[in-house]
């Protein structure tokens, strides 16, 4: 079974390195020197698991900080451009991303029949056994809640964030739901600036970039959705080190994020996957304040 072919440190799992090889064949191989945009935290071919960023930290020379208010979006001011105006954005939607450490998370998610036995054929050969992307297979995984670690990474000299990192685990099920880091950069095919989440996988990682669009009820959505290398989407990053890189876009995949104002004190989200144009995944998150009084948002 490719679940349990080991091809030593370098390669990993055959299953991983088979994705490798694909991401190889098929992506663009491009310098990181010239597009910045698609760095990111690598992970290690055994494990990624919910101390991945600690050891990653470690190896940079970065200091963590786990204390204090800290968002996944620590100024969201840094989003402001063109149309998009925060102060049409309802303040919870801005608190949340700027606090997000200050919120309880709980979470739903619903599979599209068709896919839910993908879903559960990626656990088993990937996610389990990396411990990351462990999506909810059904109701009961996410029954008894999640926790939210929001891990910020400062460099010492400059006490500036470089990342923040984000990891969840399912209560019920001790497997890490996302092990990814957030922030805000620009990419070669929109305009303006765009939320980036990398999430590490062996030898590399997948990097979600995402456009910020203002609704017009206060609420946002941010949505990775376009149409070919360098535009807002769901990208491969396969690592050489040597500072070159191999980047397949996945024009096939899309999500969009709906953050908005529910119930007083709380923030929901309603995240949905796509592939083909078909909904394959519905997760729904519901996220409650939990420290007041809240700090005015920027």
């Amino acid at each position: 079974m490719l679940l349990v072919i080991w091809l030593g440190d370098k390669r990993g799992n055959l299953s991983d390195w088979t994705t490798q090889v694909w991401v190889r064949a098929t992506g663009r191989r491009v310098p990181l020197t010239d597009n910045p945009w698609l760095d990111g935290p690598i992970g290690e071919t055994r494990q990624i698991g919910k101390d991945f960023f600690a050891r990653y930290a470690e190896m940079k020379n970065l200091a963590l900080v786990e204390d204090g208010i800290r968002g996944l979006i620590p100024d969201f001011t840094v989003l402001q451009e063109g149309n998009l105006d925060l102060d049409e954005i309802a303040l919870p939607v801005k608190e949340f991303y700027e606090q997000t450490s200050d919120f309880d998370l709980d979470v739903w998610s619903e599979w599209h029949p068709c896919f839910k036995l993908f879903g559960k054929a990626l656990s088993v050969i990937f996610s389990q056994r990396l411990q990351q992307l462990n999506v909810p297979l059904s109701s009961l995984d996410s029954s008894r809640g999640m926790t939210s670690r929001v891990i910020q990474m400062l460099d010492p000299t400059s006490g500036k964030i470089v990342q923040t990192a984000w990891v969840r685990d399912l209560n019920a099920t001790q497997n890490v739901l996302y092990a990814g880091c957030y922030s805000v950069c620009r990419i070669p095919g929109h305009p303006g600036p765009c939320v980036k989440v990398v999430f590490p996988l062996p030898n590399g990682n997948a990097i979600v970039f995402m456009k910020p669009v203002r609704q017009a009820d206060g609420s946002l959505s941010i949505r990775s959705i376009g149409k070919g290398f360098g535009d807002p989407g769901f990208y491969f990053v396969v690592h050489d080190g040597t500072g070159m890189v191999w980047a397949r876009y996945v024009a096939s995949m899309k999500e969009e994020i709906h953050v908005y104002v529910a119930e007083p004190g709380t923030v929901r989200t309603d995240h949905t996957l796509l592939i083909w144009g078909i909904k394959f995944l519905r997760l729904h998150y519901k996220m409650r304040k939990t420290r007041t009084p809240a700090i005015s948002s920027r």
